[in-house]
């Protein structure tokens, strides 16, 4: 790492490429061998049936049929797949995200259909403003200035270079559960309502670490500019006490190097807050003494209240849950028991308990917490209900260990008036009908 002044205009030399060697080429010849033998083989044997799969070639210009995979109708008499590079999905599993808008626009995660906690990475949700911007990390360079003692230039390797921490956060779009509140449908999904979420491990220094080898905050800073590295360079103000506290500059995610719609090669990450605060392809850090007032937190991410004033910098994420089972477009088949399923989590701390109803709210118990609570992230809650093919109301409803509970619509309403437009945290409702089917019941 150098001192700002040190830097000159030439960009790093990208590394030799290595010596071409004959394990090489024996890898080469062998792959072509494969692929060719592979190409060669019958689509289909006789009792089998064939589940034909498309997908994206690395370089994301084009699209390409894998081979046929074939279904035996007994896998112990037949040969199965040959090892590969990258492991694929059953092709009878096809979970997959929502995408909305072109440069500008979002990604939204499956939650109904994942199980546990973390999201796997290739559906954690996205939401982008000037699309997804691709960075070489031999380029890459991250400047600290401002009110600290020294401005500094980081790199990739000097930032992981730096005592690094793994810990496991959720990471939400403020605008989550825009859906089900102000256009609300009873055929809506989980994922069409919450799916601005997602929860992952996380790999990175402290950002405190960072700000040391700058010398430390100086001349009384209290805020810092960070600013993107993408098309859009969105930018947020932050306070420095969050970034002495549990920030993280990241370069991993769920054990492999942030993907590029996961702001590689480096993002902010501030567990707990909305979810543009945590500034992806982070480029600049400046230490400033008040809000920078930015496009970014000015013409949006301010949310208006029902006095006329509007709430600006609510960064924190309050407690909510929703259910992901059983919800729309599940039919529930049999009377008798099932489980309810779902996920809580707050931007305060540790989720504390969860409480489900049946009958709409009259009535709570607790639900049970499957594992140990962590502080900012998901927790996934079950509990058994025995159906008598009645119409019912699921509702699920979060408390954190600072004893905040999840409001009501009603209440919710009542304190952020209908044109609020960001940070949903009501209480989601689901209805169950005679014949088992489930919907989405919060009207707007």
């Amino acid at each position: 790492m150098l001192r700002a002044d040190e830097q000159n205009d030439d960009t790093a030399v990208a590394k030799d490429a290595p010596p071409l060697t004959r394990r090489a080429l024996l890898v080469s010849a062998v792959t072509a061998a494969g692929g060719a033998a592979i190409a060669a083989l019958p689509n289909a044997l006789p009792g089998q049936q064939t589940v034909s799969r498309a997908t994206t070639v690395p370089n994301t210009t084009s699209l390409t049929a894998t081979p046929t995979i074939v279904v035996p109708e007994d896998p112990t008499r037949v040969l199965g797949l040959p090892t590969s590079a990258q492991s694929i999905r059953s092709p009878f599993e096809n979970p997959s995200r929502i995408p909305i808008g072109v440069v500008s626009g979002s990604s939204l995660t499956p939650i109904h259909q994942l199980m546990g906690t973390i999201t796997p990475t290739d559906l954690h949700f996205e939401r982008h403003h000037g699309g997804v911007a691709i960075i070489d990390p031999q380029k890459y360079r991250l400047l600290v200035h401002g009110h600290v003692k020294q401005s500094m230039m980081f790199t990739l390797d000097d930032l992981k270079s730096l005592p690094s921490v793994t810990r496991v956060h959720f990471l939400e779009c403020s605008g989550n559960g825009r859906v089900g509140y102000k256009s609300t449908k009873p055929d809506t999904t989980p994922q069409q309502i919450d799916g601005l979420l997602s929860n992952a491990e996380w790999t990175g220094v402290p950002l405190k670490t960072v700000l040391a080898e700058a010398g430390g905050v100086a001349n009384g800073a209290k805020w810092a500019l960070a600013e993107g590295g993408d098309a859009a360079l969105l930018s947020r103000s932050i306070p420095v006490s969050k970034l002495l506290d549990d920030a993280l500059l990241v370069y991993a995610q769920n054990g492999e190097a942030l993907r590029p719609a996961a702001g590689y090669p480096v993002r902010l990450l501030l567990p707990g807050w909305e979810g543009n605060t945590n500034v992806k392809w982070l480029r600049r850090l400046e230490l400033i003494r008040e809000p920078n007032m930015s496009k970014d937190e000015t013409s949006k991410y301010t949310d208006p209240l029902p006095n006329g004033t509007a709430r600006q910098f609510s960064f924190e994420i309050d407690a909510k849950s929703t259910l992901t089972s059983p919800t729309y477009p599940t039919r529930i088949a049999r009377r008798g028991w099932i489980q309810l399923s779902g996920i809580a989590w707050s931007g305060r701390g540790k989720i504390a308990g969860v409480d489900v109803s049946t009958d709409g709210g009259k009535t709570w118990i607790q639900a049970e917490i499957q594992g140990s609570p962590q502080p900012k992230a998901l927790v996934r809650f079950v509990s058994l209900w025995n159906w008598n093919g009645q119409p019912a109301m699921l509702m699920s409803r979060a408390h954190d260990e600072t004893g905040y509970v999840q409001p009501t619509v009603d209440v919710f309403r009542a304190g952020r008036g209908p044109g609020t437009d960001y940070h949903y945290n009501h209480i989601r409702a689901w209805h169950v009908a005679a014949d088992g089917q489930v919907t989405y019941g919060v009207s707007s």
